[in-house]
Parts: C-alpha cells; sequence; structure tokens
C-alpha cells in the first residue's frame, strides 16, 4: 500500500475528504519525525513504538572493489510492533 492508497482508505473509512486524510497523514507524519529528532519515542498501544538508535561505527568492504572502508555511526528510527498488531499479522 502506497500513500495515495492509505490516504484513499482513510478518507472512505473515516468519512472525510482525500485531501483532509492526506494532511492528517502528513501531520502524523511530521509529528512523529520531529519527536525522533528530539531523541524521544512515540507509542501507540496496540500499534508500535517509533524509537531512535544509535547506530555503531564500522568497517565495510566495498563490493566492486573489495577494497574496505569505514561507515559512519549514525541515529536510524526503529519500529518495533505492539502485542495487538502483531497478533493480527
Amino acid at each position: 500500500m502506497n500513500k495515495g492508497e492509505l490516504v484513499e482508505k482513510l478518507a472512505g473509512d473515516a468519512g472525510i475528504t482525500k485531501k483532509q486524510a492526506g494532511a492528517a497523514i502528513d501531520s502524523f507524519t511530521e509529528a512523529v519525525a520531529k519527536t525522533l529528532k528530539k531523541g524521544d519515542k512515540v507509542t501507540l498501544v496496540g500499534f508500535g513504538t517509533f524509537s531512535v538508535s544509535k547506530r555503531a561505527a564500522r568497517t565495510g568492504r566495498n563490493p566492486q572493489t573489495g577494497e574496505k572502508i569505514k561507515i559512519k555511526a549514525k541515529k536510524v528510527a526503529r519500529f518495533k510492533a505492539g502485542k495487538e498488531l502483531s497478533a493480527k499479522i
């Protein structure tokens, strides 16, 4: 499912316009991104938790040449599915 299909489904289920559904999804993703940027986590009971993890620096390898390269440390977004979501899947 892509964003367009999600907007259409949300609009149909909630009885709102596609424009309003798109704005709601955009607002949600922006709020999650801002919260994660601050280092906090977002928990939606029954759905899951969005959080930030630190990935350590490591040594990798260029697959074309086999040359060793250094990969910088960085922060990555994580999602852990909640109990109810896991049960539905």
